[in-house]
């Protein structure tokens, strides 16, 4: 369960192109961010992805990446010509191999050989068309699907949904966000060229006219298991209320939305379809393990990282194409490690979960009183860098990567101290503490 969105520049405050996206994985599932140069690859290279091996271009484009740890693909990223991708996991009546690229792996080859959205899907339908959507996509417990994409760059955007080698895409006009659903119907721009030939053999529609690739394509029933309607009908409002508008600050507020609850109203065992999503016992679609903002601006894009779950109760830190990554965001596991960012930011997460309107209403004024002030900072900043020489450039964002990690991780431990001194106040289901208490266990997480 993940949810993508994009504002264009059309429909944005300043002109930007706006990106958005929140991964929902299992939550002891750890997300890294990983950053890749560009580089140069001998003749006849492979590129070992998660399940399979493909040839390896003779030159990758620079990448930054939020990641479930043991996979070699991504979730959302971007390159370093302001290319941002993000995947969702949907379902159609095409088989599911048990070997062949994965989604994510897909959205890491797009970015690092596609120089512009355009050219990034079709990177991405050349290599779907030729190898395949194939493999397990969870750690652990297996789950197959095929995929579907938001993939923007600094002037454009597009959507992609794939059904194994089948494909069709639409081009966005203004605003978009997809969720765990076909949302594709009779229009689009490009596709497969035998798209609607194959779903006449299948059975699936009578005739070219009665094609409908949503409708022919997609398992039935997906939605209501996946609740994916309701997410998709709020981002799609969010984004439409607001747009010629829309900010940075707009877009992360969208992915830490719980369908308009504020943070006192809002409990975690009870309320379960909103964008922000987070993990119950009763239910297999887990949390929201990271979340991503990129601001695609033409010169010095700034890329709002959570590395951390739930991006209600999360700050998102500025990255920047070309500086290195603190390297505690590159440290995760199955199980808690003092070294790692997400697994530390997590034992604050699941502290508050045990009573979510008494201390998530404590935390997130501060949180959102420092996410204002890095955005301010991170304005000035790229101000400042934008008359700089390169190397000096790179110097003073790193920098401020840096002290916003260094205040993040500051005033986490300080959060955690706090919410643990907090008697539970709010009556929480206990079945839903005990399913705490069981991926607390598991991980080796003892708060």
């Amino acid at each position: 369960m993940c949810d993508t969105l994009v504002a264009l520049g059309n429909s944005t405050e300043d002109g930007s192109v706006i990106f958005g996206k929140n991964s929902d994985r299992p939550p002891n599932e750890a997300h890294v961010i990983r950053h890749f140069p560009r580089m140069e690859h001998r003749e006849g290279s492979k590129v070992k992805c998660t399940h399979t091996e493909i040839p390896q271009e003779p030159e990758t484009l620079e990448v930054l990446l939020s990641c479930p740890f043991w996979i070699w693909g991504a979730e959302m990223g971007v390159n370093e010509y302001g290319v941002a991708i993000g995947n969702e996991s949907v379902w159609s009546k095409e088989d599911y191999a048990d070997a062949g690229l994965l989604g994510m792996d897909l959205l890491r080859l797009g970015l690092e050989r596609g120089e512009t959205a355009r050219r990034a899907l079709e990177v991405i339908v050349e290599l779907l068309e030729k190898y395949g959507q194939g493999g397990s996509h969870n750690y652990g417990t297996p789950l197959k699907y095929h995929n579907s994409f938001i993939i923007a760059d600094t002037s454009e955007a597009w959507v992609l949904e794939t059904a194994d080698k089948y494909w069709v895409a639409e081009y966005v006009k203004d605003v978009r966000s997809i969720s765990n659903k076909y949302t594709i119907g009779k229009e689009w721009d490009l596709a497969s060229p035998n798209l609607v030939e194959h779903a006449i053999e299948k059975g699936w529609c009578e005739s070219r006219k009665d094609f409908n690739f949503a409708r022919c394509y997609e398992v039935s029933g997906i939605q209501q298991i996946m609740h994916c309607d309701e997410r998709l009908d709020r981002s799609t409002k969010l984004l439409q209320d607001n747009k010629g508008k829309i900010t940075v600050k707009d877009m992360m507020s969208y992915l830490r939305d719980h369908e308009g609850y504020n943070v006192k109203e809002y409990n975690p065992d009870k309320q379960i379809t909103t964008i922000c999503a987070h993990s119950a016992p009763e239910i297999m679609i887990g949390q929201s393990t990271a979340s991503y903002v990129g601001h695609l601006t033409e010169e010095i894009p700034t890329h709002w990282l959570t590395g951390g779950s739930n991006p209600c109760i999360s700050v998102y830190i500025p990255f920047y194409i070309g500086a290195e990554i603190p390297e505690t965001f590159t440290k995760g596991g199955e199980k808690y490690k003092e070294d790692s960012y997400w697994w530390n930011h997590e034992k604050l997460v699941r502290k508050i979960q045990e009573d979510y309107p008494q201390r998530a209403g404590l935390i997130v004024p501060e949180i959102e009183t420092l996410q204002s002030k890095f955005l301010e900072q991170a304005n000035k900043i790229r101000n400042t860098a934008l008359d700089l020489t390169l190397g000096e450039s790179i110097q003073i964002l790193e920098d401020f990567t840096n002290e916003c990690v260094e205040t993040v991780t500051k005033k986490s431990k300080d959060w955690l101290k706090t919410v643990e001194k907090m008697k539970q106040v709010t009556p929480t289901k206990s079945d839903y503490l005990n399913f705490l208490k069981s991926v607390n266990e598991a991980a080796g997480l003892k708060i």
